[in-house]
């Protein structure tokens, strides 16, 4: 019979967090490596591995070693190394991969803004307009076009595995028409036109990012006869008319942006419009850590921040939106399915 192990004293646990960089880096390096890719079903020895990705066999050997402690990868007693549930996550083939999420919240400039997070929380400000003399969506378009790549990767992966459990959960029975708002490569609004048919459908992001839409949607895809896809910041304005508004993942701005966004789609819409803000909070989830580590991100970047219930709520009834009903769409997500008023 096995004991459960126990946890760590506080002073160990807390010596671990404060070397919380170390494995986010190793996570990187992994990546970055190709290690996941390169193991395949059956434990590889070391040296075996470290000619697949290229490297030393001695310093792979030290980087697997630290990922595992954390479960990611495995150590076996014979010093081959298998992988976990986790370690095939960082595979860019698996269905469900965090490849790309994982490089994102790795990026360069995060090691620039992290050691500033006391400015960020003293002032409220972003820091990154201070190291880079830019906005941060300009820095990283202008002056980080590899960065820029992760992003967009990181949003797709992000908005592939969860536009499905959206579509699922939505009830647009009625509805003609909806517009996905800052809706990426328009994977939310391609599920949703699969579902009904009969429906028309419009995708607005920013030049960069739409000129990439899902294949669906582009001249002779599948959903092409069905959809509009639209260049544009929701920000400056929403030339879209529809019956449906679908808000996903994007009201982490400053409050004013966000104030703007919803102003600009309450305008196309006009009395009567369904308006659905879906997004990650920060009280109460099973992704509390994740969620509010990201939301410490999103202030060092953007001046932003993920909401908590009460949060979002005063948001939306501040811009005039009434809320008719709030339900998870999954563990990490709640839809906020809004009215505008008649």
């Amino acid at each position: 019979m096995t004991t459960a192990p126990t946890a760590p004293p506080p002073s160990m646990r807390l010596r671990e967090l404060a070397f919380g960089a170390a494995c986010a880096a190793a996570l990187r390096a992994a990546a970055r490596l190709g290690v996941a890719d390169a193991l395949g079903e059956h434990p590889m020895a070391v040296a075996d591995l470290a000619a697949a990705v290229k490297t030393e066999p001695k310093p792979l050997g030290r980087l697997l070693r630290a990922l595992s402690c954390y479960g990611v990868f495995a150590e076996r007693e014979d010093g081959t190394f298998a992988h976990t549930d986790m370690s095939r996550l960082l595979r860019e083939d698996d269905p469900h991969s965090l490849r790309y999420i994982t490089l994102w919240c790795t990026e360069p400039w995060t090691w620039d803004a992290w050691p500033k997070l006391d400015e960020a929380v003293r002032t409220g400000r972003n820091v990154v307009e201070d190291l880079y003399g830019k906005e941060f969506f300009t820095y990283l378009n202008e002056d980080a076009p590899q960065s820029a790549d992760v992003f967009n990767r990181a949003m797709t992966t992000s908005s592939k595995q969860s536009a499905r459990e959206v579509a699922e959960l939505l009830d647009l029975s009625g509805a003609k028409s909806v517009a996905d708002i800052g809706g990426g490569q328009g994977h939310v609004v391609a599920s949703l036109l699969e579902k009904y048919p009969a429906m028309h459908g419009t995708l607005l992001d920013l030049p960069r990012v739409v000129e990439n839409a899902d294949p669906r949607l582009r001249e002779g895809g599948s959903l092409a006869g069905r959809v509009d896809v639209v260049a544009g910041d929701c920000r400056e304005a929403v030339p879209v008319r529809a019956d449906v508004y679908i808000i996903k993942n994007i009201l982490e701005w400053d409050d004013e942006s966000t104030a703007r966004c919803l102003r600009n789609v309450i305008q196309a819409g006009g009395p009567k419009a369904r308006v659905v803000v879906i997004e990650n909070l920060v009280d109460d989830t099973p992704s509390m850590r994740f969620s509010t580590a990201m939301d410490l991100l999103l202030l060092l970047n953007v001046g932003g921040a993920k909401h908590t219930t009460e949060s979002m709520v005063s948001r939306l009834t501040a811009a005039g939106l009434v809320i008719d009903d709030i339900s998870p769409v999954n563990p990490y997500l709640h839809a906020f399915d809004c009215t505008v008023p008649g």
